[in-house]
């Protein structure tokens, strides 16, 4: 369910499956009927819902809180598991060196020496591969049975989703990445009664009909540090 969907990128990919992109309003129709599919990917517009520079972050958060509201107001609540996640970790450094990670297998990254350039679908000019982890980025599972006050410890990466999935439904690994990824399980409370089956009451998300204040042009000066 998306807007904007990031798979236009990818246009080879797109163009194979692009009927498979419902538009976000209907995500929130299925939600209030309790007729989501058994998975789907929930997508904010990259252009006026998101937290990414330049835009209001409060319109992201709006955009999330609506998505996590959904779910909880939703027949389907009771038996719902929602991962809420970034593509990117949102800067330039993270104390935690990033691990090594299993190879995926015969697919090598489609890396550039002019970036923009993967828009043509071709592969990749520049060798590389994925045997190590990007930098550590957000991670929030909202569902019934998400464990009260817990942080995960344990090393997930965004295949730990297909990897869920994967365990749910006795499917085989898509690649050995996926293959080796942890499940997620260790958030999930599966034994006993589920810990939210009642809905929590979440905060009110700050309006984001307000102009926003970023534009698209240059930063204003920086001023001087204060000693």
């Amino acid at each position: 369910y998306t807007l904007l969907p990031t798979l236009a990128l990818f246009p080879p990919v797109f163009a194979a499956n692009g009927d498979k992109c419902p538009k976000i309003d209907q995500f929130f129709v299925d939600a209030a009927a309790g007729q989501l599919p058994s998975v789907c990917f929930v997508e904010s517009n990259s252009v006026t819902e998101t937290e990414e520079k330049p835009q209001d972050i409060s319109r992201g958060e709006a955009f999330t809180a609506r998505v996590v509201d959904a779910v909880m107001q939703s027949p389907s609540w009771s038996k719902t598991v929602l991962v809420f996640c970034y593509d990117e970790h949102g800067g330039y450094y993270d104390h935690v060196p990033p691990p090594t990670a299993v190879d995926p297998g015969d697919f090598p990254p489609n890396l550039r020496v002019h970036p923009e350039d993967h828009l043509d679908g071709l592969p990749g000019n520049v060798p590389g591969d994925y045997a190590r982890y990007g930098f550590r980025v957000p991670a929030v599972i909202v569902s019934p049975y998400a464990r009260k006050n817990y942080v995960s410890h344990v090393v997930h990466d965004h295949t730990s989703i297909l990897s869920l999935i994967e365990h749910k439904w006795n499917l085989p690994a898509l690649t050995n990445r996926d293959g080796a990824a942890d499940n997620l399980l260790d958030s999930l409370a599966l034994n006993g009664d589920p810990p939210f089956l009642e809905p929590p009451t979440i905060a009110a998300s700050k309006s984001a009909t307000r102009a926003p204040q970023c534009t698209l042009g240059q930063p204003g000066p920086i001023p001087n540090p204060q000693g």
